[in-house]
């Protein structure tokens, strides 16, 4: 089986995951999976003053799941809810150095999970969300 090309950021938020855990009390929590991969991905986020102060994540999957899942939580750590609206799977996979092009649902794990949990957080403010969330993976 040929090795795939990951990048040296990729292998280091595999190897050294940033923010893996649970937030208690979290503000919104996305959780999302890939039933073609098995893939699952649980983020929580905090929020106060509209600023996303804490992000935290537990991913099942393989090492570009992990991997994209420890740069969104990077991604979107003191960013205003409008900036991480604006966080594709695109963005996050260029701020790992890019994805072989058949992990590339591995960012879009990350991007789906982080419009859950701002979906969510929305939710609990009893407001809609200015958004829609795509099907793409499923909501678990």
């Amino acid at each position: 089986m040929p090795e795939l090309p990951y990048s040296e950021k990729v292998m280091d938020h595999f190897t050294h995951p940033r923010n893996v855990g649970e937030i208690i009390n979290a503000s919104g929590i996305g959780n999302v999976g890939n039933p073609i991969c098995g893939d699952v991905l649980k983020l929580y986020i905090k929020v106060e003053n509209n600023i996303i102060i804490e992000a935290k994540f537990k991913t099942y999957g393989c090492g570009a799941a992990i991997a994209t899942s420890s740069m969104v939580t990077e991604l979107i750590k003191n960013k205003a809810i409008e900036e991480a609206l604006q966080i594709s799977n695109r963005m996050v996979a260029e701020a790992l150095g890019g994805l072989p092009p058949i992990k590339m649902h591995c960012s879009m794990l990350a991007e789906q999970a982080l419009k859950a949990a701002l979906a969510d957080y929305y939710k609990k403010q009893g407001k809609e969300p200015p958004f829609n969330i795509k099907e793409k993976h499923n909501n678990l």
